[in-house]
């Protein structure tokens, strides 16, 4: 049951979607997820006006800790993480709320405390028995955690309420595993009360590539095969793995990014048009699209993955990840992958699909690149247009979020020379409000029960189809002892192989 504000006017867009009565539990809350993401989240949103009055938040850990040790954790994340201003009696309000249960994922007596604890604040914040459970934990854990909910009675509402349940990717290791996963979830939970999380689907430009697309009728006409091109999607990080080796090693860079986010990337730019924006009709047509992407038939030529090496980046001399703390110099896992993918329909048929990330890159950017065919005629002499490239949109989803359109442009003269030049939309500059965070518009979907921004199980499971072969094949040449991870230096754009599978086609990757 979704609770509606009384005062609100549908037709009035200026007052937001509030929360009804509900609370949180936070399993991992000593995590560097619950601590910079979640945590500050939720104070966000309690400064926003947008949780209710009574919202509890209990956590729960190995640790012995009391109710006010939790609460100055919470604290803690807020004052360093929170975007934004802290103000002393949103503060009070909140903290009220809090409670801490203290025992192991496997330790009955703590699940007992839990659901006390829980029917405890149903009385006293008045959260209504609505009660969603956040996940922050490995993967490995979710069975246990889930298992013990239903065992204890915690995952059953009552008359009028509801219980969810939030989990974090990955979403598996391959599609074995992910099946194992979704079927363990399915026997605690109905499929509408499993929340996927996935970060970049609450991200202001991520949803905004769907009012670019279907809210206008100057850019559908061109989006298909007859004009594209080919399309670049890209997922860069400065950084390293940093302290992360026991989650990143063997976990690599495909399995953390390309699986989840880059191809929920891709579908939404080139899913067809759903009949309404509700979650039903936007999960048939990402599904469709998911179904019908192939893989080329020599993963040899068409795929790419790397790891960096130890070098100079941003000014400072970095190790390589075979030298990183917790990293087996015997590691095969990829820090930077790449592939070609094609979608086997009318409106995509014959344009290929690139999708790379990387760590230690040549910067921190997220983007999707739609690059056009060149003009069947041009009426120019070579030289008035060797400068021009192709037309380029390009959607920027973090950071300096926004659209840049590149075209060509007659360059001021007596001669025809034309050259390429950028039109340029970013939110800073267009918009008053700030974006709230992705975890702020996420956590608060979970909590009105609106699921379009969160995958389901099917399109997970395809995502699975379609990266489980380009592993597979990684994994048979390790095995074969034919090659390894290419390695590349720190602040470039990744191993020489990924610019030759461009390369192959005639194309070259862009540089962000």
């Amino acid at each position: 049951m979704t609770w509606v504000n009384p005062l609100r006017d549908e037709q009035d867009r200026r007052l937001p979607r509030i929360a009804g009565p509900c609370g949180m539990v936070l399993f991992g809350v000593t995590g560097d997820l619950s601590r910079k993401k979640v945590m500050p989240a939720i104070y966000d949103l309690a400064n926003r006006g947008l949780l209710p009055p009574g919202f509890s938040l209990v956590g729960f850990a190995r640790r012995d800790w009391a109710d006010q040790d939790f609460a100055q954790i919470v604290h803690d994340s807020v004052r360093e993480y929170a975007r934004t201003e802290f103000r002393e009696e949103v503060w009070k309000q909140l903290a009220e709320g809090f409670r801490f249960v203290s025992g192991n994922f496997d330790d009955d007596l703590a699940f007992d405390n839990l659901r006390r604890t829980i029917e405890e604040l149903d009385q006293v914040r008045g959260t209504g028995g609505n009660h969603a459970f956040y996940l922050a934990i490995p993967p490995g854990f979710f069975g246990t955690v889930a298992g013990q909910l239903k065992e204890h009675g915690l995952a059953e509402a009552g008359t009028g309420a509801w219980r969810r349940v939030v989990v974090e990717k990955p979403f598996g290791h391959d599609l074995e595993s992910a099946r194992q996963l979704n079927a363990t979830l399915d026997t605690v939970f109905e499929p509408e009360s499993i929340f996927r999380i996935d970060h970049y689907l609450g991200k202001e430009t991520v949803q905004n590539i769907l009012a670019m697309r279907f809210a206008n009728t100057m850019f559908e006409p061109l989006w298909n095969a007859n004009y594209v091109d080919h399309v670049q999607i890209t997922m860069a990080e400065d950084v390293g793995i940093g302290g992360r080796a026991g989650y990143y090693d063997g976990i690599g860079a495909a399995r953390d990014v390309i699986q989840n986010h880059l191809l929920q990337l891709m579908s939404l730019v080139a899913m067809e048009e759903p009949s309404s924006f509700d979650a039903a009709s936007l999960r048939v047509e990402k599904q469709k699209l998911l179904g019908s992407v192939v893989l080329p038939e020599r993963l040899d030529l068409t795929t790419a993955r790397g790891q960096y090496a130890a070098g100079w980046a941003g000014g400072e001399k970095v190790r390589g990840f075979l030298e990183e703390d917790g990293i087996a110099t015997t590691s095969t896992t990829d820090t930077f992958a790449a592939v070609t993918l094609h979608i086997d329909n009318r409106r995509w048929a014959g344009v290929p699909f690139y999708l790379r990330t990387g760590k230690r890159l040549g910067r921190r950017v997220t983007e999707v690149a739609v690059v056009f065919k060149r003009a069947p005629h041009q009426p120019f002499s070579a030289n008035a247009t060797e400068a021009l490239t192709h037309n380029t949109l390009v959607i920027r989803v973090q950071p300096d979020e926004g659209m840049t359109i590149r075209f060509g442009s007659k360059v001021p003269g007596t001669a025809m020379e034309i050259r390429d030049v950028n039109m340029d939309f970013a939110y800073g500059g267009s918009f008053t409000e700030s974006s709230p965070e992705a975890y702020e518009r996420l956590i608060l979907d979970v909590l009105l029960g609106d699921p379009p921004l969160f995958p389901r199980h099917e399109e997970v499971e395809l995502s699975w189809k379609i990266l489980d072969p380009v592993l597979e094949h990684w994994t048979k040449q390790d095995a074969a002892g034919r090659a390894r991870p290419e390695t590349y230096p720190p602040g470039t754009w990744g191993p020489a192989s990924a610019d030759t599978v461009l390369a192959r086609d005639g194309r070259v990757w862009r540089r962000p």
